[in-house]
């Protein structure tokens, strides 16, 4: 008689084919949703940091302008800006009056002063006191690093307010992605909280994350399951003893 242990059968080997065929699914579905939602970037200078500094590589989810709300880190790409796609913060909407500052060195929004503790203090002072009305359908952008940003501050004339159109804007930054120390979701606005329309929800991309990483997970543990239970049975089928015949 073959004294090869059998491959493995029965409800744990049913059960790890079920975890390798849904964790393919989460895997790679994960991947896929990932791919059609989001879109990297990489950042082209330090106008926003300490929230993304030049060279960082980001990840952006694709939105429509109609879905911006203040406070939202965008991607959009406008003629008079340059040709390459650009990343600000949204501090105003259309019907916004945005304004600075007050005696705290606060951006004022209708306003309102918002604290952004996502600023750096040695960055954050705007170098010139400004006021304006933004048009319908448009928007205010900012850098984070507010001395030296080049924005729609520079914009600001007598013809226009400085503001781009919404349809300018393609993604919203979400999270960062390389260098590994960087790696992580932005800080939420939350100083904008208060505004008319509040802030933008998460994303789904920590949701995503865990998929991905569950479906990794379950994989490995389906694809382990025939082994062990190999190794177990060929220890089982070592430890019991040949008979060795009838007593005398």
């Amino acid at each position: 008689m073959n004294g090869a242990p059998r491959r493995p059968t029965g409800v744990g080997h049913r059960l790890s084919q079920i975890a390798v065929a849904l964790g393919c699914v989460l895997f790679v579905g994960g991947f896929a949703v990932g791919a059609l939602l989001y879109q990297p970037y990489a950042v082209p200078t330090d106008s926003m940091h300490p929230s993304v500094a030049a060279g960082d590589r980001v990840l952006a989810q694709r939105i429509e302008g109609e879905q911006v709300r203040r406070g939202d880190v965008v991607v959009f790409r406008e003629a008079t800006w340059g040709d390459a796609p650009m990343i600000k913060r949204v501090v105003g909407l259309g019907g916004d009056t945005v304004a600075c500052c007050d005696p705290d060195g606060l951006l004022l929004v209708n306003g309102e002063p918002v604290h952004e503790p996502y600023l750096d203090p040695r960055w954050s002072e705007s170098p010139t006191a400004y006021e304006v009305r933004i048009p319908e359908g448009e928007l205010f952008l900012l850098g984070d690093q507010r001395l030296a940003s080049i924005d729609s501050r520079d914009q600001i004339s007598e013809a226009t307010a400085g503001s781009v159109p919404v349809q300018a804007v393609t993604a919203r930054v979400e999270a960062t992605l390389w260098p590994p120390g960087s790696v992580g979701l932005l800080p939420r606005p939350t100083g904008f909280a208060d505004q008319p329309g509040g802030i933008s929800a998460t994303g789904p991309f920590l949701l995503l994350c865990w998929a991905v990483g569950a479906g990794l997970l379950l994989i490995l543990a389906g694809a382990l399951y025939g082994p062990l239970a190999r190794r177990s049975s060929r220890s089982g089928h070592r430890g019991v003893p040949k008979p060795t015949g009838d007593a005398q």
